[in-house]
């Protein structure tokens, strides 16, 4: 869903995406030798990347937002890769937006991009893992700038708070007429609001 519903989001608002597997290879799914690899999520959802990442071609002079959905096993993944490291840096080093959504984007900060202490939140499962290196909050979306001549940080709790979180993404790439633009034909409902 956070994938999804963030990606979706944005391409009604006019944001071109671009969706990137850090995994090469063949897909167990599909053709053999599928490239880039099919990815499937914990609920057995299947997504198909639109590429393999490329540190050198999805660089922060090439895009301007980095957003790293959510899901554990998903996190495990990218807390590993030193190339998804590099970019969460180099994006906010560069003045861009990072965004992550759920328990393992969120962690992902904390624990190997080693970004400054700022607001953040997360699912309350790896809540622990923040606390004591970030101003952790209890909102559904924390937009954080606080660190001058630095990215701004959008870290979002998890499923539930993913309509809110790929509005705010909209608002702060496309300003905020661009947000109701795109609730109304979505019939979010009106007397909800976003951060």
């Amino acid at each position: 869903m956070e994938f999804t519903i963030t990606y979706d989001t944005l391409v009604r608002a006019g944001v071109e995406c671009t969706s990137a597997n850090i995994q090469s290879g063949g897909s167990p799914y599909g053709s053999v030798g599928t490239s880039p690899a099919l990815v499937v999520c914990s609920r057995g959802v299947k997504i198909l990347p639109d590429t393999t990442l490329q540190p050198l071609t999805a660089g922060p002079d090439k895009f301007d937002a980095l957003v790293i959905p959510g899901g554990l096993k998903g996190a495990e993944t990218l807390s590993q890769s030193t190339e998804v490291q590099t970019l969460v840096r180099e994006y906010y080093e560069g003045n861009k937006i990072v965004a992550m959504i759920c328990a393992g984007a969120c962690t992902l900060a904390a624990k190997t991009a080693g970004l400054p202490f700022q607001p953040v939140t997360s699912h309350p499962v790896v809540k622990n893992d923040l606390v004591s290196t970030y101003e952790y909050k209890e909102d559904a979306v924390v937009v954080s700038d606080e660190v001058p001549g630095k990215g701004t940080l959008v870290t979002s709790r998890g499923p539930g708070t993913v309509f809110p979180f790929a509005f705010k993404l909209v608002e702060l790439l496309c300003g905020k007429a661009k947000v109701e633009e795109v609730r109304e034909p979505m019939m979010f409902p009106a007397g909800v609001e976003y951060p």
